[in-house]
């Protein structure tokens, strides 16, 4: 059985912290990918048939996270190549609740990055 060395506990607890820094994801996202003249629609359920209740301009920050489902798992993610990755989104794309100006609704989560909001 191997032991761990006093030098890797120090850096062990500080990954550690990066790991639950990260795992709910961002608070805040900005909208990227969409073009100047379009907008990102906001829906009344996770899917692109569902309703659209709300739009983002583009560009737009200080789009609140209230949670995604869907995506790759942190496992797909560090384990399978670029191709396999784009194959498991393409089945279960991400989409994510978000509050903006006020509303709520469904995005899909291949239009956000992380934000901020100064407000």
């Amino acid at each position: 059985m191997k032991t761990i060395s006093k030098l890797s506990i120090p850096l062990l607890i500080a990954m550690s912290g990066v790991v639950l820094a990260e795992a709910d994801g961002a608070d805040y996202y900005r909208v990227h990918g969409v073009a100047e003249n379009d907008v990102l629609n906001m829906r009344s359920e996770g899917h692109w048939r569902a309703g659209k209740v709300g739009e983002i301009p583009p560009g737009a920050d200080c789009v609140r996270n209230l949670g995604c489902q869907g995506g790759l798992t942190m496992d797909e993610y560090m384990n399978l190549s670029k191709r396999e990755q784009a194959a498991i989104q393409k089945k279960r794309p991400r989409w994510c609740l978000v509050e903006y100006q006020g509303t709520r609704g469904w995005v899909s989560g291949r239009y956000l990055a992380e934000g901020s909001c100064n407000r």
